[in-house]
């Protein structure tokens, strides 16, 4: 009868050992825990969530479609490093776009709920200063070797602060090209201010990634009707999801715009 409990003590720390991200997925770990909403009390939906993932999913499948249907104009290298740079796109409109949409949603607030939301402010400013942070770690290391004079000046010790170095290099980069996806994924987190404000900003982002787009050459020699029908796709569906997800929030929970703003 001894032996049963042991097992089963063997078992669950076994069970959360393996629960532990590993080196490798470390940085993404750290990401998904920076970015993914978390706020006590939130209103959290599955079927909004459900939708959010097979939105995604369509925009991933109509996409390999189209690489699939139509050859493209340059090499697949390039083409994927293209559908990034567009995370990179939405993440800096994000960045400039974000602080200044939740200033304005706190002075729109009355007295009580602004105080309210701004003590909520920490979580998506910390995803904007995450995002920054990273960023500039990386270009300041890389930027004219500053890294490698710095480790220069360690004497001895200049083997294991390369070693440091590089280690700390990739762990930042990881965490960065994570944070962009998340971020943009999670809308910088604004869910923790108010359940309303990630609809609200979603379509100002595919908006603003559609313009940026539009004023690129496409990389499918596709139809004209075929480039802006995913050209402009993206942004309706993100926009009438976003419509969808505010009636659903307010026939099922009460939550309304005027009511987060106690109007």
């Amino acid at each position: 009868m001894d032996i049963h409990p042991d097992r089963r003590g063997r078992g669950s720390r076994s069970r959360r050992r393996r629960r532990r991200p590993g080196c490798f997925a470390l940085p993404f770990a750290l990401a998904l825990r920076v970015y993914r909403p978390g706020r006590p009390g939130r209103v959290s939906d599955s079927a909004i969530e459900a939708a959010q993932i097979l939105r995604t999913s369509i925009g991933l499948a109509a996409t390999f479609w189209l690489v699939y249907r139509y050859p493209l104009q340059e090499s697949a290298s390039a083409f994927a490093l293209d559908r990034f740079s567009d995370a990179f796109i939405a993440a800096g409109v994000l960045a400039v776009a974000g602080p200044v949409a939740l200033i304005a949603f706190v002075l729109a607030a009355r007295s009580p709920r602004r105080r309210l939301f701004a003590r909520r402010l920490g979580t998506p400013l910390g995803g904007f200063a995450a995002l920054f942070g990273s960023g500039l770690v990386v270009y300041t290391l890389l930027r004219e070797d500053a890294g490698m004079r710095l480790t220069g000046h360690l004497g001895l010790l200049r083997f294991p602060g390369l070693i440091a170095l590089l280690v700390l290099v990739l762990f930042t980069t990881a965490f960065g090209l994570a944070s962009v996806v998340l971020s943009v994924h999670y809308v910088f987190r604004v869910g923790d201010v108010h359940e309303v404000l990630p609809p609200l900003l979603s379509p100002l982002l595919a908006w603003a990634t559609c313009a940026f787009q539009a004023c690129e050459d496409s990389p499918v020699a596709a139809p004209a009707s075929v480039r802006l029908l995913f050209l402009i796709g993206p942004p309706l569906s993100v926009s009438a999801l976003s419509v969808w997800e505010l009636g659903r929030l307010r026939r099922l929970y009460g939550v309304t715009v005027r009511g987060a703003l106690g109007r």
